[in-house]
């Protein structure tokens, strides 16, 4: 279900690579690496980021907070890492904002006691609109007239459904707001990779959330919203099945678990608050106390 220390072992891989790509998910991921005592703590961008010449790539299968980026970008550029420059969002990725954020905190509420457990980030909402084919991409944050009809539509859309009050005006303005420093980072990200291949570049596919979560393999409905497993590579990038040359997975040596959902390994005694304490066992991204278990050779 994740958590196994992805972001370490990118960290440590990257070093052989000159591109790192993420194909799914968004901010709900966390992945936390610390170099000489400092902490890092990535949700949007790639993990092997702290690699001065890597590239890294947010691809047309995730979702963007743009806010959060530009605080992941700046958090990084203060630490002394130049990120900017190197950082490509594709143009089909699609952009989450607040009202998602919003639908998603309601909808959890709504499910009482059969609450899904997310992370309040807006994903599962921002991937229902794409599926309802009702999206904002980053392209459309190149045409402001077209952005800001699709951002009142969707707001009044979800407003009268939900019976949320949502305010259209103040999440235009707020990209408005940080939209030059975007749109340097928006590119053709399926061209780039394929023409990268075509270099013989080595590129190392990013993952973001366990097997277990996938949409569609996972034990659902306590999913994430999309295909994490490695077939998301393909569609969540553009990138041809036969071009990916290995696959490395990642576990540990017990199961720990976030949100709800079935664990038939875990502990709720004082073991299990031991394996919580002795592996930092909080989620990355809303610091959520994780449950933990026995290793699981059947889930594994």
């Amino acid at each position: 279900w994740g958590d196994e220390g992805k972001g370490k072992l990118v960290d440590a891989f990257s070093e052989y690579f000159e591109v790192i790509a993420r194909s799914s998910g968004g901010a709900n991921a966390g992945h936390t690496i610390i170099v000489d005592g400092q902490k890092f703590v990535f949700h949007l961008l790639p993990s092997g980021m702290l690699r001065q010449n890597t590239i890294g790539i947010i691809g047309n299968g995730t979702v963007i907070c743009i806010p959060d980026l530009i605080d992941e970008i700046e958090n990084l550029e203060k630490s002394g890492l130049e990120v900017a420059s190197r950082i490509k969002i594709s143009l089909r990725a699609h952009v989450l904002l607040d009202y998602h954020k919003k639908i998603d905190a309601e909808l959890e509420r709504r499910r009482g006691d059969k609450k899904i457990g997310t992370t309040h980030r807006g994903i599962g909402p921002a991937y229902s609109d794409k599926a309802a084919r009702i999206g904002i991409r980053c392209e459309d944050l190149l045409d402001r007239d077209l952005l800001r009809e699709k951002i009142e539509c969707n707001c009044q859309f979800h407003a009268k459904n939900l019976g949320l009050d949502l305010d259209p005006k103040a999440e235009f303005e707020q990209l408005m707001a940080i939209l030059e420093h975007v749109k340097p980072l928006l590119s053709d990200t399926r061209k780039f990779l394929h023409d990268a291949m075509n270099a013989d570049k080595k590129i190392l596919f990013e993952g973001a959330q366990g097997h277990n979560l996938d949409i569609d393999h996972g034990t659902y409905p306590f999913v994430t919203s999309t295909s994490v497993s490695i077939g998301g590579v393909c569609t969540g990038l553009g990138v041809p099945p036969q071009k990916i040359s290995g696959v490395v997975g990642i576990a540990k040596a017990y199961t720990t678990r976030v949100g709800g959902g079935a664990f038939p390994t875990e502990l709720t005694d004082k073991t299990g608050d031991s394996l919580r304490k002795k592996g930092v066992e909080f989620g990355s991204t809303t610091g959520r106390p994780r449950r933990c278990g026995w290793f699981d050779t059947v889930v594994v």
